[in-house]
């Protein structure tokens, strides 16, 4: 197979897309793969380190900012610009399928794929869809989502619940065992994680209810972010409280930890589901149109997690919901119960094989 695959900004676009390109690649070994992205985003170290053959294309985001308004300006022509390279890309590659996995870099692609005839597979990881995916519709053959409840946003005749592709990699990831981190084998632990990068306005709220520690019954591994380590190590915290910048394979030690306590992005809650552990999500209240509260909530109205809202998030608050289900074996089978009902453990298995019906 052939396949083009474009996705960019974020870890939460990217890694699907990769999670995608592994089974076709499991499945096809002889595929041959083109990722484009964007020249200055995540994407564009993340993807040739893995060996895949990269584009970049200059391109940026709309912005509603006066400060941006040239940028704006600016951008309309470069879309163009991208639209005709991706054009002359496509002609020459000669692909079977184009994927869009999301974000902006994806509409000049997949414009252009449709434009060359060319089949097309697009995948939205959050419940709310985003404005790049709704403006590719027209162009697009087969649509995939992680939540059931995304179908309803999405004016497409050919809407398929895939569910996200991580959550095939969560599963087969080797566990880690915590006590790598310097946690006991055989104590309770909560790990506590902001996204990739972190988050300054949980960190500083953490604070609190981390210094309190030593009244809980469980260990606590806090993850800050790079950006934010050097400092918030500084804080003097008690011995059941454990800091990192940063871990790689994530998934691997979740097999190993009781309760997860983490932002609501599409793919840490495909994870969490697959694994079937019990989590409370702090959404993001940043991101557009507000998608992070509403993957909290298609989990927490399914009774498989609970949710803080940043502005209510304290120490107070954040102790008592976890006390509530790591001391609570009873809610702890529910909501792993509950899980099981939500979770596409074949998730990126699914998307092949929707792939290949339609080409």
């Amino acid at each position: 197979m052939r396949v083009i695959i474009t996705a960019g900004g974020t870890g939460g676009h990217i890694y699907p897309a990769l999670a995608i390109l592994d089974k076709i690649k499991e499945l096809e070994p002889k595929s041959e793969f083109l990722y484009i992205g964007t020249h200055n985003r995540m994407e564009k170290d993340i993807v040739p380190a893995r060996g895949i053959k990269y584009i970049p294309l200059e391109i940026y985001g709309l912005s509603t900012s006066l400060k941006l308004m040239g940028r704006n300006v600016k951008n309309v022509f470069l879309i163009q610009k991208a639209y005709k390279k991706c054009v002359s890309i496509i002609k020459d590659f000669k692909p079977d399928i184009v994927i869009g996995v999301g974000g902006y870099v994806t509409y000049p692609v997949i414009k252009a794929a449709h434009k060359c005839g060319v089949k097309v597979f697009i995948h939205e990881q959050n419940s709310i869809p985003g404005k790049a995916n709704k403006s590719l519709l027209k162009w697009t053959d087969i649509v995939g989502v992680s939540f059931e409840d995304s179908k309803k946003y999405l004016n497409h005749k050919n809407i398929v619940l895939t569910g996200n592709p991580v959550s095939e990699g969560a599963l087969n990831n080797k566990k880690i065992e915590k006590t790598r981190y310097g946690l006991s084998k055989n104590k309770k632990a909560v790990l506590i994680f902001n996204g990739s990068l972190g988050s300054k306005s949980i960190n500083d709220k953490m604070i609190e209810y981390l210094k309190d520690a030593d009244k809980y019954n469980y260990e606590i591994l806090y993850i800050t972010g790079k950006p934010y380590y050097e400092e918030f190590k500084n804080n003097k915290f008690p011995k059941n409280v454990f800091i990192e910048p940063y871990v790689d394979g994530l998934s691997g030690l979740m097999q190993d930890i009781d309760l997860i306590v983490s932002r609501a992005g599409a793919s840490s809650i495909a994870e969490i589901t697959a694994l079937g552990l019990p989590a409370i999500f702090i959404p993001s209240p940043y991101v557009a149109n507000n998608h992070q509260y509403y993957n909290a909530l298609s989990i927490k109205d399914a009774n498989a997690g609970d949710m803080i809202e940043e502005h209510d998030l304290n120490k107070d608050i954040l102790a008592s919901k976890i006390d509530e289900i790591i001391n609570n074996d009873k809610r702890k089978s529910e909501i792993k119960k509950n899980l099981n009902k939500l979770s596409i453990n074949d998730s990126a298995t699914i998307i092949y094989n929707e792939i290949k019906k339609i080409i």
